[in-house]
């Protein structure tokens, strides 16, 4: 497997935010998408950024920019394929996805998420954390983890298989990961789960806090 290409996720609504676009909201000084990309560049051949609307806002990214392909909202794995597809016209083999508001991912995310696919036939990998603290608690029997589903490995040659699961509908990540035995790559949550990402403006405040720990 080639080196995998970058796709920041930021197609998403910010309703908690009052709309707009969480990515270009910052933390230090810097935009939270500035952050993303200074994690996402060193790790992958090259990067691009999935978001709708008037590309110009970004501009000084200086970035791809990828609109969905699938019409209307259709979450994060309209953003996936809208990723898969620039991959394929770059020869690549394979994408990481992180999501635009998730400014502190782990820096060896990408190397991680490989080693996971080790003996896949199409390298498909899940970043998951443990659930610890209440959420352990309440777990029971079920899955002891956190999957993040924004953050992922995917193979570019299941694009068609996912353009059609979409247009049939589907819109949860793990029901279409589980089809095709999707694994997953645990990272620790100490001393902060390090996908923790910013959905209110508390947790840009915590964010703020959390930057000198990053």
């Amino acid at each position: 497997m080639n080196t995998p290409l970058g796709v920041i996720l930021a197609g998403g609504l910010a309703t908690r935010m009052g709309g707009g676009d969480k990515g270009l909201l910052t933390i230090g000084g810097q935009s939270l998408l500035s952050h993303v990309i200074a994690r996402l560049t060193p790790q992958v051949g090259g990067v691009a950024l999935n978001a709708n609307g008037d590309p110009e806002r970004f501009a000084e990214l200086n970035l791809p920019v990828l609109p969905d392909t699938i019409e209307g909202f259709a979450g994060p794995l309209a953003g996936v394929l809208a990723g898969l597809d620039w991959a394929a016209e770059q020869g690549a083999d394979s994408i990481v996805t992180a999501a635009a508001d998730t400014p502190f991912f782990p820096r060896d995310l990408v190397e991680r998420l490989v080693a996971a696919s080790e003996g896949q036939t199409h390298p498909l990998v899940l970043a998951t954390t443990p659930r610890t603290g209440d959420e352990a608690l309440k777990s029971g029997g079920g899955k002891r983890v956190n999957r993040h589903p924004t953050f992922g490995l995917w193979p570019v040659a299941l694009r068609d298989d996912l353009r059609e699961a979409l247009n049939d509908g589907l819109r949860k990540v793990v029901l279409w990961t589980d089809k095709h035995d999707g694994r997953e790559a645990l990272f620790p949550a100490e001393p902060f789960d390090p996908f923790f990402n910013v959905n209110t403006p508390d947790d840009l405040t915590r964010a703020q806090q959390l930057l000198e720990q990053a």
